[in-house]
């Protein structure tokens, strides 16, 4: 495995394996690897030849109140988890070699209207930065095929929004969520979490859950159904962000006609805010 931090022998990395014929695919992280980044690494390997990783804590998705002095940072049992899965390169640009001319320079990508809702509301600017980062991860690496958590459900429509209207040569993967034992999504910001945090955060999952059953089983009031739900959300300790009942295609609120649903949720539990996700196929 190699560890490149220069755009240049990456570039030099990546002419080569086109010369080859090399199918090229691609994980980006933030780092502080868990079982689910290691999911999209054993899910590129099986469709590619080679397999990059990135490991970037990009400031342009953190708001001015948000963690990102404190993200969590485990560049050396990174690498080791990403070496043992085989992957090739391992990509680790500072954030000089990534925004030369600095963040308030920066030319953006923005993908309209869909990062503006849902979590785009409640961070403003949040999707701005993922667009652009791996926007430019992407024009680096080149990849054949890219790989995402569906946890970040929101997150990956908006990355495959921008593939289609940039016209990228590359297919986005979702990879289904990783979960613990006891239900909870795989987060980075689970390790925010206090040992008695840690024990109440599996009910965001179970809500999610309560709500994709009630519309499974028929329920058409959304929004009475969505403020029973935050109230429970309350009632176990979390600040609610939102429970959002949405098309699965499109993230606007559903019509008549759709069929796949995601019920997604965030919440505040301490200091980690916690999202979640579930899709629901609706029956004829």
């Amino acid at each position: 495995m190699q560890v490149i931090s220069d755009i240049t022998s990456l570039r030099e990395i990546r002419r080569r394996w086109q010369i080859e014929g090399k199918v090229i695919g691609f994980v980006p992280t933030m780092g502080n690897l868990h079982h689910g980044h290691l999911r999209l690494v054993k899910e590129a390997r099986k469709v590619t030849d080679v397999v990059v990783a990135s490991i970037f804590v990009n400031p342009l998705q953190f708001g001015p109140d948000e963690d990102l002095a404190a993200y969590p940072r485990t560049m050396a049992h990174d690498l080791a988890a990403l070496e043992s899965l085989g992957v090739d390169v391992v990509f680790t640009p500072q954030v000089d070699d990534i925004y030369p001319r600095g963040l308030e320079q920066q030319t953006f990508v923005e993908v309209p209207g869909i990062s503006y809702m849902i979590c785009g509301a409640s961070r403003p600017g949040h999707f701005r930065g993922v667009a652009t980062i791996v926007c430019k991860l992407f024009n680096m690496v080149q990849p054949n095929h890219a790989f995402f958590g569906e946890k970040d459900f929101q997150q990956l429509q908006v990355i495959k929004a921008m593939v289609t209207d940039l016209s990228m040569n590359l297919k986005v993967h979702g990879v289904p969520t990783v979960r613990e034992g006891d239900g909870l999504a795989m987060s980075s910001r689970n390790n925010y979490l206090t040992t008695d945090e840690r024990e109440v955060a599996p009910t965001l999952y179970r809500i999610l859950q309560s709500v994709a059953e009630a519309v499974q089983l028929g329920r058409k009031d959304f929004s009475r159904l969505i403020q029973e739900h935050k109230q429970k959300l309350v009632d176990a300790g979390f600040k609610p962000d939102y429970i959002e009942i949405r098309s699965a295609d499109t993230l606007l609120h559903p019509s008549h006609e759709d069929s796949h649903l995601v019920i997604l949720g965030a919440a505040f539990l301490g200091r980690a805010r916690l999202i979640d996700n579930i899709q629901v196929e609706l029956k004829e």
